[in-house]
């Protein structure tokens, strides 16, 4: 199959399914570039086929280097909230002759391999606890200091 003009098929797909924006497959084609760069990176080799777990590791990591903390509001506001969405427009891409597959290539090879939005979001989740648990006798109320800071032994 003859490839087609990226713009031309995505203006085609959208005539045909408007679940996802222009924009998310734009952002989809550069976080593809994005993955096959850091893949070569890695492999020191030009690189094969890319796996659609890759394609979804990069979309995250694409995703948070450009978005930082908003990855989550931008991509869902283009109707991308899970893998399998990520999967629909890659094969609404193949099915436009934008994309290329291998005869191994399914849509289910985007279909429970990582829950996006918790991968977005994992990098700006606290780290450690901040507030002690109930129970082992620990207080929930912080000491009374008046207006002093807590002591790091009161923490």
């Amino acid at each position: 199959m003859e490839r087609v003009q990226f713009d031309v098929a995505v203006r085609a797909i959208l005539n045909q399914d408007r679940r996802y924006e222009t924009d998310g497959y734009h952002f989809l084609r550069d976080a593809l570039d994005h993955t096959i760069k850091a893949l070569r990176k890695e492999e020191l080799i030009e690189h094969r086929h890319v796996s659609g777990s890759e394609l979804l590791e990069g979309v995250v990591a694409h995703a948070i280097g450009k978005f930082g903390p908003m990855a989550v509001a931008v991509l869902e506001s283009w109707g991308i909230r899970e893998g399998e969405d990520v999967g629909t427009m890659v094969f609404n891409l193949i099915d436009a002759g934008a994309f290329g597959k291998s005869e191994e290539d399914s849509p289910s090879d985007f279909s429970g391999v990582m829950n996006l939005r918790e991968e977005l979001l994992a990098p700006y989740r606290p780290t450690r606890e901040v507030l002690a648990k109930r129970g082992a006798g620990a207080e929930l109320d912080p000491p009374a200091r008046g207006n002093q800071p807590a002591k790091s032994s009161e923490l």
